[in-house]
């Protein structure tokens, strides 16, 4: 693979790979959760925060090993079976379930805003997995330009929805301060649930260090790339948010799928709406589009290291394009799959609960490479070493053991398909020792 991805392809890949879906449609979880403007709005700011500690603590372990993703982040610090489950976990739960959410949502909002009928939801988003793959086939260079274009694109509806709402001469008053829950909601609970929910909206940005040895200057673009998306992110949805909650009343936001649209109708009249809406169904297909470019690197990179049957196959790339062909093929595969058994809401938690898991023993490893080996070079340093991890670490934990509280059947299925790949890694040792 060649390094001929920028700092700002590389930042476009983290802020199209994060703000997608989750932004538009993710409001009305929070709300019908919180039922409390302040809370909603809290809920936000400690999801953008979480993510950035663990950014910020995770770059550096970016900047110092500057090798190939997480994956070989896990491996250096724990041993190989770790780095394998988390990119195991990666192939057949995260990037797939992520293209599957994002596509059905999709397919959902296309066939409402073109009056379409309701079953063909499930055909548009299975023509929209087919197209982002037969893009990314024409080759790396290619399809980071187009996700460039379509970050820059996709910021057009959130400026005009943040904009014209935060000038909104009708806009409802919120109350902001003091933060409580809603009439019925505990605060404990409301604030757990909301802030499980907004988290998802976060997902994407370590995607990014699967292209350490794409990156022209990794030990700098590549912690540049998370810490500078991950500000921007945060402020866009907190300001998002903020113009939703001004500009339609809580109840009619609760548990709304459409809220973006009926947002967007209110503010620009109907046609100025449904344009709106295109410019977020164009953020939700950039997502994906990034899911798929990064995503089909994680099989590669396993196959690299001989860990999947054909790994002879599949860790290879097309001499003329760059692509991973095979890599693309499975990721594609599976997240057809997803798409036929999962649903929108579903496949988000599961691969929240299992990506924050990994996460976590990310941040971990910071710590323990500290100590382990303190000769390191470090280009990039977590800044108010140790807090910054351990406040990351402390926001992983509670992920966790929220969602096994909350969501245990789920949390287990996303747990069993990681350990899956136990056997398969095992098996997989084996073979290369006979071999």
């Amino acid at each position: 693979m060649k390094r001929q991805i920028s700092f700002f392809q590389a930042l476009a890949t983290v802020v199209g790979a994060v703000i997608g879906a989750g932004v538009f449609f993710k409001i009305g979880i929070i709300t019908a959760q919180t039922n409390s403007t302040s809370m909603t709005l809290l809920v936000w700011i400690l999801a953008g925060f979480v993510s950035m500690t663990c950014g910020l603590t995770i770059s550096e372990l970016a900047a110092s090993l500057k090798t190939n993703g997480a994956i070989k982040y896990l491996d250096y610090t724990y041993g190989s079976i770790w780095g394998f489950l988390f990119g195991w976990a990666q192939m057949v739960i995260y990037f797939p379930a992520q293209i599957g959410a994002l596509t059905s949502i999709f397919g959902v909002q296309f066939v409402s805003l073109f009056n379409l009928p309701a079953k063909d939801a499930n055909l548009v988003a299975l023509l929209v997995v087919i197209f982002l793959a037969a893009t990314n086939f024409i080759g790396t260079s290619f399809s980071s330009k187009i996700q460039s274009v379509i970050t820059v694109v996709k910021i057009i509806p959130i400026i005009l929805i943040i904009v014209w709402g935060l000038f909104n001469q009708q806009k409802l008053g919120i109350q902001i301060f003091p933060v409580v829950a809603g009439a019925g909601k505990s605060f404990s609970a409301s604030m757990s649930q909301g802030l499980l929910s907004a988290l998802f909206a976060f997902e994407g940005w370590i995607v990014v260090t699967n292209f350490a040895n794409e990156v022209k200057n990794p030990e700098k673009d590549l912690s540049g790339a998370i810490i500078l998306g991950l500000m921007a992110v945060t402020l866009i949805y907190v300001l998002i948010n903020y113009a939703f909650l001004t500009i339609l009343p809580i109840k009619q936001l609760a548990g709304n799928n459409n809220a973006a649209f009926e947002a967007s109708i209110k503010l620009f009249g109907k046609i100025g709406g449904k344009l709106v809406t295109i410019g977020i169904l164009t953020s939700v297909y950039g997502a994906a589009n990034a899911y798929l470019l990064t995503g089909m690197r994680t099989p590669y990179i396993l196959a690299q290291d001989k860990l999947l049957p054909y790994s002879q196959k599949i860790g290879k790339t097309n001499i003329h394009t760059g692509v991973p062909v095979f890599g693309a093929l499975i990721i594609t595969g599976i997240s057809l799959v997803m798409l036929a058994l999962g649903n929108f809401n579903l496949l988000t938690d599961m691969l929240t609960f299992v990506m924050w898991t990994f996460n976590t023993m990310l941040a971990v490893a910071v710590i323990i490479l500290r100590k382990r080996e303190p000769q390191l070079k470090r280009p990039f340093k977590v800044p108010a070493y140790p807090l910054i991890p351990l406040i990351a670490i402390g926001g992983g934990l509670f992920i966790i053991i929220s969602t096994i509280i909350n969501q245990f059947v789920l949390s287990m299925i996303g747990l069993g398909l990681t350990l899956l790949g136990v056997p398969i890694f095992y098996y997989q040792k084996k073979h290369e020792a006979r071999n």
